[in-house]
């Protein structure tokens, strides 16, 4: 007899997105942040209700500067969102979609609102945390692992980040 599934590695299934459709929101996202000064990332979070059609329940954008707060990242953001609309700190049946692979705080608030999958664009080599620099979301010691799975228009999502830099870097230079 197979052994009965941990409740932590269970991920419920969900139906299968579009994954760059969503992604393509999480960048619309990740252009208003620059808007404002900020470093362009983006994220939505993304549900099915039973019968109905996927629709955003979450939306964020990096907004460090724009509120001077260090947790202000779009993943908190969005799930924050998300989570008043279902009405429970869980973020069950969705799907995170964020431009950067997530940092340590945002995985641990992934892993914590056991949002069951997550889809990033560009890596992280510098501070992601999951899976390039440390990976918060598959750390057997939690008592949930999300799937996640990264490299969605990763091209999109890593240039809008390097045109960024440049002309951080171009105006500090006086060019």
């Amino acid at each position: 007899m197979p052994a009965p599934a941990d409740p932590a590695t269970t991920v419920p299934a969900l139906p299968e997105l579009d994954h760059e459709r969503w992604m393509r929101e999480a960048i619309a996202e990740a252009r208003v942040a620059e808007s404002h000064g900020d470093v362009p990332i983006g994220a939505v979070v993304v549900a099915t209700p039973p019968g109905g059609e996927p629709a955003i329940i979450g939306r964020g954008r990096n907004e460090r500067e724009l509120t001077e707060d260090p947790t202000a990242h779009a993943e908190i953001l969005a799930l924050r969102e998300a989570a008043a609309h279902g009405g429970s700190w869980r973020v069950l049946d969705a799907v995170l979609y964020v431009t950067l692979e997530p940092c340590a705080m945002c995985a641990g608030a992934i892993v914590l609102s056991r949002i069951p999958h997550v889809v990033y664009g560009c890596t992280d080599p510098k501070a992601g945390a999951c899976g390039s620099v440390l990976d918060v979301t598959a750390e057997p010691r939690l008592n949930h692992r999300p799937r996640v799975d990264g490299g969605v228009l990763a091209d999109a999502c890593a240039d809008l980040l390097r045109s960024f830099f440049a002309a951080r870097r171009g105006a500090r230079a006086g060019t």
